[in-house]
C-alpha cells in the first residue's frame, strides 16, 4: 500500500457519535488532511474507529503484538515482562500493534504472584530503603511506567510503606504507578498508597464506596479487566463472585471514573485464567457495557481515555497529525457494541495488518 492514501466515505467515531461519510487521509503514517495525489480507497459508509488500545496485556514475542493488531488492537499496555530484553526488542516494532511495558513488577514475599512459577526474583522488594534503587532500575531498562501488586492486608503483597516508598519514588522520575488490585482490601491498599491507577477489580465484595470516591475525587482511574475477573470467578468455583465486579465497576461508573479498557491477555502456564489476546478485547468492551457503560463510553475506554491516561498523546483519536492506528469496522458498534468484533481492515501507524478470521 502506498505511503499516502484516502479513505473514502467512512464514518468516523469522533469519541461522541458517528460522522457523516467523510474522508480521512493517511501520509507517511500520520492522519493527514489533503488527499490530493492519495490513492482512493472506496470504504462504502463502514465505520472508522481509532485504533484500539488495551490498557491491560502480557506480551511474550512478536505474536502477540500480531495477535492483537489481527483484532483491531493497535497498541497494548504490557503490566510485566521480563527479562528486560524481551519488551525492549519488541517496543518499536513496525507494521504491528506497538507496545509499552512496565517491565518486571513490584510484588511482596508472599502474596499469589510470588508463588507463581513465572515470578523473577528481582520482582520481590521487602524494603522501603530499596523502592530508589528498584525504582532506578525499572526507568533505566525503559519502563514507561510502574506496576505495583497488592494484596488485601495479610496475605503477602507489598508492604504499605514499600508500596508507598515505590509511588514516590517512580513520581520523582515522572512515571505513574500501576497497582495490580484484585480485592476490596487490595484497593484499599492501592488507594492509600497513592497508585496512579488501579488494574483488576475485586471478585465477591465490591470496593468500599470510601475508596471509590477517593478514586474519583483523586482523579485516578481504573482498569477492571472483566474478563480476567470473570475468569477467575469461574476457575475458583466462584461464578457468582464476578457480580461483585460488574457491581464495582457500576460504582465506579456512576462515581465519573475513568474506566479503561483492559484484559490481561496472556499465555502464560501459571496464570489463573488464560486470556486470548485481541479477540478479548471485544468482549471486554460487551462486558463494560453490561456494566453500565454506553456503547459511546466503552469506545472512548479504549481509545481517548487509555491515551490520555497513559500520555500517549499521539493517538487515541483520528485527528490530523495524530499515529495512522486505524479500524475500519462493518455495523454500527454504537447501536451494537459487538460490531467492533467486525473487523474488516486494520492500519498500524499506517501500515495495514492482516485481520483475524476467528470472531468474537
Amino acid at each position: 500500500m502506498p505511503t499516502t492514501f484516502a479513505l473514502v466515505g467512512a464514518r468516523v467515531f469522533d469519541g461522541r457519535q458517528l460522522t457523516e461519510p467523510a474522508t480521512v487521509v493517511v501520509e507517511d503514517g500520520l492522519i493527514g488532511q489533503d488527499a490530493t495525489g492519495a490513492e482512493r480507497i472506496d470504504v462504502h459508509g463502514a465505520v472508522l474507529l481509532p485504533g484500539l488500545i488495551d490498557a491491560h496485556v502480557h506480551v511474550h514475542g512478536r505474536e502477540s503484538l500480531d495477535a492483537l493488531a489481527r483484532h483491531g488492537v493497535t497498541t497494548g499496555l504490557d503490566m510485566a515482562a521480563w527479562p528486560p530484553e524481551l519488551p525492549a526488542s519488541l517496543r518499536g516494532a513496525k507494521g504491528t500493534a506497538d507496545l509499552q511495558s512496565a517491565g518486571i513488577p513490584a510484588i511482596g514475599p508472599d502474596g499469589l504472584h510470588a508463588r507463581m512459577i513465572v515470578t523473577t526474583p528481582e520482582a520481590v522488594l521487602t524494603d522501603a530503603a530499596d523502592a530508589g534503587r528498584w525504582v532506578a532500575d525499572r526507568v533505566a531498562e525503559g519502563s514507561e511506567y510502574i506496576k505495583i501488586v497488592m494484596e488485601a492486608p495479610g496475605e503477602g503483597g507489598l508492604a504499605a510503606d514499600v508500596a508507598e516508598a515505590v509511588v514516590e519514588a517512580a513520581h520523582a522520575r515522572g512515571r505513574q504507578v500501576v497497582a495490580h488490585a484484585a480485592s476490596a482490601g487490595a484497593y484499599t491498599m492501592a488507594v492509600d498508597c497513592g497508585a496512579d491507577l488501579l488494574t483488576h477489580c475485586p471478585i465477591g465484595a465490591p470496593a468500599d464506596p470510601a475508596d471509590v470516591a477517593r478514586i474519583r475525587d483523586e482523579g485516578r482511574a481504573v482498569i477492571p479487566t472483566l474478563v480476567m475477573m470473570r475468569g477467575v470467578a469461574r476457575f475458583t468455583g466462584n461464578p457468582e463472585g464476578f457480580e461483585g465486579s460488574l457491581a464495582t465497576v457500576r460504582a465506579l461508573h456512576a462515581a465519573g471514573v475513568p474506566i479503561l479498557a483492559g484484559t490481561d491477555a496472556n499465555d502464560e502456564p501459571g496464570a489463573p485464567f488464560q486470556v486470548p489476546h485481541g479477540l478479548s478485547l471485544h468482549e471486554e468492551l460487551r462486558l463494560l457495557v453490561e456494566a453500565g457503560l454506553s456503547p459511546a463510553a466503552a469506545l472512548r475506554s479504549a481509545t481517548s481515555l487509555p491515551a490520555r491516561h497513559f500520555s500517549l498523546t499521539d493517538r487515541g483519536v483520528i485527528a490530523p497529525g495524530k499515529r495512522a492506528d486505524l479500524v475500519l469496522v462493518g455495523g454500527d458498534p454504537l447501536a451494537d457494541i459487538t460490531a467492533t468484533g467486525n473487523i474488516l481492515r486494520v492500519w498500524c501507524a499506517g501500515v495495514e495488518h492482516e485481520v483475524a478470521t476467528d470472531s468474537v
